[in-house]
């Protein structure tokens, strides 16, 4: 390959870069859902999961829930037909906070994966996330965190 033919080559390839890492990641978002804390209950407003656009409503997989109290956030993840699960986002091999995305929770500093259960997919990590109780009522998802 001659000297000029290598150079655009590698041209286009920076350029296109941005572009790629940009459709391989999860097209979701990371959306932080308002909350309040009644005693040891997070409650998170159903509506936090929808998404209007265009005067057209969708909705959220997921929402992560911070509060003051947490030194890392919970993801509440939808399973089903009012179904969530609650997982702590730290991972247990040695504490990294982790990501979210591709429908799998990943921990950037040692590579361990989980599912949206908080299920161990992938080690170093042996042991599974930490899960909350969850319920619904009155338009609220409850979350149980003693």
């Amino acid at each position: 390959m001659d000297r000029k033919k290598f150079l655009k080559t590698c041209g286009v390839a920076l350029v296109g870069l941005p572009f790629a890492s940009a459709l391989l990641t999860s097209c979701e978002s990371i959306y932080y859902a308002t909350n309040s804390v009644q005693n040891n209950t997070i409650v998170v407003p159903l509506s936090e999961f929808e998404i209007l656009k265009k005067n057209k409503i969708t909705y959220r997989t997921f929402v992560m829930v911070k509060t003051a109290n947490q030194d890392f956030p919970i993801c509440l993840y939808k399973t089903g037909e009012n179904k969530y699960v609650a997982s702590l986002m730290k991972c247990t091999h040695r504490g990294c906070e982790l990501n979210v995305g591709g429908g799998i929770y990943s921990c950037p500093c040692h590579g361990s994966e989980f599912d949206t259960k908080g299920t161990v997919l992938e080690g170093p990590a042996d042991l599974d996330l930490k899960t909350f109780k969850t319920n619904i009522k009155n338009e609220n998802i409850y979350i149980q965190i003693s």
